[in-house]
């Protein structure tokens, strides 16, 4: 997927949560998802366990998750042309939420994505 690619995990090297998980199964298979240093750590807050995913954040990484509704992004973006007002309108909710993320996780986002 265009824009996706991991080319800056060297400058990002830091694992970060990515996610956390109610389900082993699930979180295993997250985890196997990932490309980089990763790391799946179990938490137990009394008869609940928790799987924190820690993984280099990336938007490759976030898109093999199906995080922050980027495989939708990459389907408005590939029929941009065709735009109707609700899609303009998802299109910059879902552009707002990934500015956050990028500014959470000090990586940037694509200018094509714009």
């Amino acid at each position: 997927m265009h824009g996706l690619h991991d080319k800056d995990l060297a400058q990002h090297s830091a694992m970060k949560l990515l996610n956390t998980y109610d389900d082993r199964d699930e979180a295993e298979e997250a985890a196997e998802k990932l490309t980089g240093d990763k790391r799946l750590a179990s938490e137990r807050d009394a008869t609940v366990v928790i799987y924190n995913l820690f993984g280099i954040p990336s938007w490759g990484n976030f898109h093999r998750l199906g995080m922050y509704n980027l495989a939708e992004l990459k389907s408005l973006l590939e029929r941009r042309t065709t735009w109707q007002p609700t899609d303009l309108a998802r299109h910059a909710e879902i552009v707002a939420t990934l500015k956050t993320v990028a500014k959470n996780y000090g990586i940037e986002m694509p200018g094509h994505w714009l």
